[in-house]
């Protein structure tokens, strides 16, 4: 077989051959060698990718400005940057996205690819770095410490805010099920036992509640990510940076990415300090016990179809053995918990990398990018699925659940006010014993009169909310 050309780099290290049609370089071949952690790699990414191409792009826009880089070279990059923003040689961003070095092999690789594009837009070779360099002309005024934290940032707020979207279309979901089922009265439950009844809207309109709730949080969270540390080059000092760099660069990357994003007041604070990262994978990992809990619900609602609650059915999506013949499995909600695992998993993650951080650096800080990145994708796939594939599907038994009400001795507590506590409980044990219905066992010892009763019993008085409640979106 005939070897496949190369062209020859080098670094500290001494010389290395690296395939000839590569974008990325001697710096990237080492990495690729030195972290096969994941399997996934930083191209796989691609608001990470895109948010490396704004923060070159709006540092070579401020260094062009500021007489750092002349213009030939400046609009070359700036080109490339625009490419690769656009979606151009992801591929070529091979490094594996948990790494040693604090990002520095991703700001490398995305140099390299940066610089090579670069030179063929100006008509010279791959490698031809005597003209353009990866780090004297794409990292000029810059250091891993600053574009790698900027450039989370930005992917970050990105995934975020992908999640938000899905979970406003799971919110928009289960208000719409709350108004469908407003009128199926149920028992409600505290403690898995027969409490007071209120509706399966009531129910379902709770977790469109919840889900305004997070949604509001995770913005909330996401605009710390709009304070970044570009220009505070190596430890927060700016060196190696011009006069104004910092703030020219961050107005730059401000009107690129079109978020409002502004320098950290304090640099070298914000160079070493992962805060923002950890306050959001809290919130992440709310949001994520959150939804847990309401599949959980979904799950036991659904228990049956006939040994089970089944209060409500869930849309059938697959068979759900291999061996039982007709079952079918809560697969949906089932999924979105094992997401909701991984998350709370990723908090302990990024709890600790922040932890060991030291001095004017946290060199975690790429494991922190991967768990956050990766636990907001996957969470966002999976309320995607739980609203398309389970919550617009569900379906109720009007009549089994009315019949459990009119059965269920909790109707006794609605009697309290008029006959008294120790009277309640009389009514409640006899049924309880006796398999008598509550309603039957008043009516019968003439505590009160037909129509007081039923006028107690009404499901409308039974579930009644404050008028300001009662709409659930």
């Amino acid at each position: 077989m005939t070897p496949s050309p190369t062209r020859l780099e080098h670094d500290l290290l001494g010389e290395r051959d690296v395939p000839a049609d590569a974008y990325w370089g001697v710096h990237t071949l080492r990495a690729v060698e030195n972290f096969p952690i994941t399997g996934r790699t930083i191209g796989q990414d691609p608001h990470l990718v895109r948010a490396l191409a704004d923060v070159k792009r709006a540092a070579t826009e401020a260094n062009a400005d500021l007489g750092v880089l002349d213009r030939e070279r400046a609009d070359a990059i700036v080109a490339a940057c625009r490419e690769i923003a656009g979606g151009a040689l992801h591929e070529q961003f091979v490094v594996d996205v948990v790494q040693g070095g604090a990002g520095t092999s991703t700001n490398m690789n995305a140099n390299e690819v940066i610089a090579n594009r670069a030179l063929e837009i100006l008509g010279r070779g791959r490698g031809d770095y005597a003209f353009l360099h990866p780090n004297t002309h794409v990292n000029a005024s810059q250091s891993t410490n600053d574009v790698y934290p900027t450039a989370v940032n930005i992917a970050t707020r990105r995934w975020i805010f992908a999640l938000v979207a899905e979970l406003e279309r799971l919110r928009d979901a289960f208000a719409a099920k709350a108004v469908e089922f407003r009128d199926v009265v149920k028992m409600g439950r505290t403690q898995l036992q027969d409490a007071v009844p209120m509706t399966l809207g009531q129910e379902f309109a709770t977790y469109a509640v919840m889900l305004t709730e997070d949604v509001d949080r995770l913005r909330e969270s996401a605009d710390l990510l709009l304070e970044v540390n570009l220009g505070a080059t190596a430890v927060g000092t700016g060196l190696n940076a011009p006069v104004g760099y910092a703030a020219l660069a961050v107005a730059k990357l401000a009107e690129i990415t079109g978020y409002p994003l502004v320098s950290s007041p304090d640099l070298v604070e914000a160079t070493q300090d992962v805060g923002q990262f950890v306050h959001l994978s809290g919130v992440l990992k709310r949001v994520a016990v959150k939804l847990s809990k309401v599949c959980n619900d979904l799950r036991l609602l659904s228990s049956g179809p006939r040994a089970g609650l089944g209060e409500i059915k869930l849309p059938p999506v697959q068979a759900g053995s291999s061996i039982m013949p007709g079952k079918v499995n809560p697969v949906i909600p089932e999924v979105v918990n094992q997401v909701a695992f991984q998350i709370v998993g990723n908090d302990v993650t990024i709890s600790m990398a922040a932890e060991a951080g030291q001095l004017q650096l946290n060199a975690f800080e790429p494991v922190i990018a991967q768990r956050l990145t990766e636990g907001a994708r996957n969470l966002t796939h999976a309320v995607a699925v739980l609203t398309d594939r389970c919550v617009v599907g569900i379906t109720t038994d009007r009549a089994l659940l009315r019949a459990r009400v009119e059965n269920s001795i909790g109707l006794a507590t609605a009697l309290n006010p008029r006959i008294g506590y120790e009277a309640a409980t009389r009514i409640a044990l006899e049924a309880a014993h006796t398999g008598a219905s509550v309603a039957d066992l008043v009516l019968a010892s003439g505590l009160l009169a037909p129509e007081e009763l039923e006028e107690l019993l009404r499901p409308e008085n039974l579930t009644s909310l404050p008028s300001s409640q009662e709409n659930p979106r």
